[in-house]
């Protein structure tokens, strides 16, 4: 990701952190293609970056900007992969790593964070609670604080998979785009990205509909949406298969919620139950093991073109932001 160097927050080159993240390969789904009358369906496959999932590129970016900074110590609240990732990128960084997590977590994501030899908390509870937690260690540790949009960082490095998805599709972007939507760094990143493109004239006016796809046991998003709340702050949720998507009060819901208003989208909710079908669907026709966070997609793409809001003509792409082999205890 860092071919993008020019449009990213690190100064000095020699501050970089990177162990080979980005440029992920987007892949015509050809059989699902076939099945279903999609002609034009992809995914991109972040389970190609190191740790197993795009938030490499976040975390590159933000620990390479803490070590630019001077930081010796970094802590995140995390629901799996953001923690692995930044254990990872620390380790390489030469810095120290504290990671507070859901203990519900599945075992993978714990063992990889203290591998990488980083400290490793358990909470009780989803990452909100891990946030409280976070908030209290912060008192007494000298450390900086990377949660979600809580530091302008970890937004640079998601933009990347903007950057890449204009590259590869020859600067003609997707009519829609399917992202699945926790905290929604990555959907607000990729935003950002084709306004900068924009910008510099790199691509045309039209931009895609972006869909954020919730789970159904945690869907602040789409509760705001709908009007049935006026903001998700109070909001509870329940665990999920997909851990990504156990966010019950994103910090950036304004933000998430003006993307999907100026990209004239909207927010969906998927069943655990539609997930795990989902997964093995994808496995089973395109060769594929996709983290249930990106296998909703699918689903939620099914409802979108039976309901007429896609059309099979549209130019359809899919995030899958991390691999299903992490979640096998979940998911066999």
């Amino acid at each position: 990701m860092w071919r993008y160097k020019e449009v990213l927050p690190v100064f000095e080159e020699q501050h970089i952190v990177s162990l080979g993240e980005g440029m992920t390969p987007i892949l015509p789904l050809k059989r699902l293609r076939a099945r279903y009358g999609l002609p034009h369906l992809y995914m991109k496959d972040e389970s190609k970056n190191p740790t197993g999932s795009f938030k490499a590129r976040g975390l590159s970016a933000a620990v390479s900007k803490a070590k630019e900074l001077g930081v010796q110590t970094c802590i995140i609240p995390t629901a799996g992969n953001a923690g692995g990732a930044l254990a990872a990128y620390c380790a390489a960084a030469g810095m120290q790593s504290i990671v507070v997590m859901p203990r519900h977590t599945p075992q993978v994501f714990k063992d990889e964070c203290e591998l990488y030899g980083a400290k490793l908390e358990l909470v009780d509870g989803l990452i909100s609670d891990c946030a409280r937690k976070v908030a209290q260690l912060k008192e007494t540790i000298d450390c900086f604080d990377i949660s979600t949009m809580k530091e302008p960082y970890r937004l640079e490095g998601k933009k990347t998979m903007g950057y890449e998805i204009a590259e590869q599709f020859n600067w003609v972007l997707p009519d829609v785009i399917l992202y699945p939507t926790g905290g929604g760094t990555g959907l607000i990143g990729m935003w950002k990205a084709f306004y900068e493109l924009q910008q510099m004239g790199w691509i045309g006016e039209r931009l895609p509909r972006m869909i954020a796809v919730q789970a159904e046991n945690c869907q602040p998003i789409v509760q705001t949406w709908k009007g049935a709340q006026p903001h998700s702050k109070n909001y509870e949720g329940k665990p999920s298969l997909a851990n990504g998507l156990a966010v019950p009060n994103p910090f950036a819901e304004d933000m998430i919620l003006e993307v999907l208003h100026e990209s004239k989208g909207m927010p969906m909710a998927v069943t655990d139950e539609d997930m795990l079908d989902a997964v093995r669907e994808i496995a089973r026709e395109e060769g594929l093991l996709v983290a249930p966070e990106g296998a909703a997609l699918w689903k939620a793409l099914l409802q979108l073109v039976e309901s007429g809001a896609v059309h099979n003509t549209d130019t359809i792409l899919m995030l899958n932001t991390g691999s299903g082999y992490k979640y096998l205890e979940n998911i066999v």
